[in-house]
């Protein structure tokens, strides 16, 4: 492997970071919610998590049209450097939820609409590494791979979207919600701990994303040796 660039170390560092400053505001900078009390602060996490997990999946399906327009296989190692570091951040974002929902709901799991289709996108992405798994030529690999984030990333907008078009118990954060619904108020220090988490975890995200790209390259190099070892 190539040594690390100097943009990526400087990137570790400011990741650490804003992570430390996230975790502070989260922890003590942000007053208390009167309701729910201390385990509100897992919120910031929560939502996090849940944004760069979505966005990811998103990107990951960019990166499949553009691969299937371009054949460059740089394309479909973005591609699983995205859904893969997106599906460690959504798995997240489905146990903080769950945390903050056994006091809040009195229960740990239920099948309300965005806790079903979060825990149906997150299965969708477990799937594209077993299809992955099980096709050993690199190119056809990375084509139904391509088509398959295409279908995939559809379930990242509807998972953001369900809670405003049908009835929910879980709370809408950004966005009018209908009549039935709660809508998530914060006060100007929530606020605060609330848009540098997202920063914070968009960070984390890119620099994720990054050594998950460099590992790949370094897959793709050992498996072209390996095919010329077997011919």
């Amino acid at each position: 492997m190539q040594p690390k660039p100097t943009a990526l170390k400087i990137l570790d560092v400011v990741s650490i970071i804003v992570l430390a400053i996230s975790t502070y505001l989260a922890l003590f900078y942000a007053p208390t919610e009167l309701v729910m009390g201390q385990v509100q602060r897992v919120f910031y996490f929560h939502i996090g998590t849940a944004w760069v997990g979505l966005l990811g999946f998103i990107l990951a399906a960019v990166s499949g049209i553009i691969y299937l327009v371009t054949k460059d296989m740089k394309w479909d190692r973005f591609e699983v450097a995205l859904v893969e570091v997106s599906a460690m951040f959504f798995f997240l974002t489905i146990v903080l939820g769950s945390i903050w929902a056994r006091p809040a709901w009195n229960t740990w799991w239920t099948w309300d609409p965005r806790l079903t289709t979060a825990a149906v996108t997150e299965l969708i992405y477990i799937a594209y590494f077993m299809l992955r798994q099980g096709i050993e030529d690199p190119e056809k690999r990375a084509r139904f791979g391509a088509v398959y984030t295409l279908l995939g990333g559809i379930s990242a907008p509807i998972t953001f979207m369900v809670i405003r078009l049908f009835r929910s118990i879980h709370p809408v954060v950004v966005g009018a919600a209908n009549a039935s619904q709660e809508k998530l108020s914060m006060t100007p220090d929530m606020k605060v701990a609330f848009f540098f988490a997202l920063f914070a975890f968009t960070i984390l995200f890119v620099d994720f994303v990054w050594h998950r790209i460099r590992l790949g390259a370094l897959e793709e190099k050992v498996e072209q040796l390996k095919l010329k070892v077997s011919l």
